[in-house]
């Protein structure tokens, strides 16, 4: 059974999701870029979603954004199906697009944890040797100096979305959003900060290119990869998947998001067991989302502002 997951509205998180068996799936050509950006900004403005960054890798995706409303499995399911079926109808490909593995939904605790993050998702493409810097990434990306003021736009692929259908518009836009700790009086200091961080990781892909021999493989030669090949670099298993994420540095901020957690989870368990011995009328913890969506349990709302500031 999977772990419990609390969905707070107003939450930010870091989205990451993987092609199946690391296939070139999202090679970064004009029309996988074209159908990734509007997925995005179509599923974003159906419920609410702020985009803060995005990078779209050739095997996998990145994003960080805010559930300002709390529903993030609905945009996920959408935004992913969405992907999945135009990808396969791009790419002639039959079968499933995505790993087997569940999307990675890390939420952000903390200035310092969003920083890191937006940073490590824009310096991908350079620490997997394709780009020596990560504006050059052809990809679908968000640059730091659009943070806050910019935009991710397309126009509706010519697969998948049929023109006659009245929610795939025409041309579609959703902004590049401050993420809501920020102020908009603190954004130059805020996207610094990330330029910084940027900075020092592509400093160390370089370093690192240079120890082992390597080159890095340009754009133009990163767009010709062959979808039907796959990632042979060596992938360490993954075994702790995190939930939450406070920086550099914040080690209070840590016990306090492993003690919101476990308390979480405790208090599911126990509504859940509960629940299934026959007494609907158990109280689940506030930020319950799926056994409130599908099964209309009762919640603890009450205790959902406090949650608000603590970890799901």
């Amino acid at each position: 059974m999977s772990q419990p997951r609390a969905i707070v509205a107003g939450a930010t998180y870091l989205l990451t999701r993987r092609a199946l068996r690391r296939h070139f799936l999202f090679r970064p050509d004009a029309a996988i870029t074209q159908l990734i950006v509007y997925a995005l900004a179509v599923s974003a403005k159906r419920y609410g979603i702020r985009v803060h960054a995005l990078c779209a890798m050739s095997t996998h995706l990145h994003i960080v954004l805010t559930d300002v409303e709390g529903v993030l499995p609905r945009f996920l399911q959408l935004f992913h199906r969405l992907v999945a079926l135009g990808t396969k109808v791009l790419r002639a490909w039959e079968g499933p697009v995505w790993g087997h593995e569940a999307t990675s939904v890390v939420r952000l605790l903390t200035r310092a944890a969003v920083v890191e993050k937006i940073s490590y998702s824009l310096a991908n493409p350079v620490e997997a040797g394709l780009v020596r810097r990560a504006q050059e990434w052809p990809g679908a990306k968000v640059l730091v100096s659009e943070i806050g003021r910019g935009e991710l736009r397309a126009k509706r692929p010519n697969v998948y979305f049929a023109p006659s259908n009245p929610g795939w518009p025409e041309d579609v836009a959703i902004a590049i959003s401050l993420p809501p700790a920020v102020a908009d009086d603190d954004a130059d200091d805020f996207r610094r900060e990330i330029a910084v961080e940027l900075a020092r990781k592509e400093a160390e892909a370089h370093a690192a290119m240079k120890r082992k021999g390597c080159r890095f493989l340009g754009p133009e030669r990163a767009r010709m990869v062959s979808p039907d090949e796959r990632a042979t670099s060596v992938e360490p298993p993954r075994g702790f998947n995190p939930t939450f994420a406070v920086g550099r540095g914040n080690a209070d901020a840590r016990r306090a998001a492993v003690a919101a957690v476990r308390a979480f989870r405790s208090a599911y368990r126990d509504a859940l067991e509960r629940w299934r011995a026959g007494l609907r009328s158990v109280v689940f913890p506030a930020a319950t989302w799926w056994m409130r969506v599908f099964h209309g349990v009762v919640v603890n709302d009450e205790a959902l502002v406090s949650l608000q500031g603590r970890t799901g």
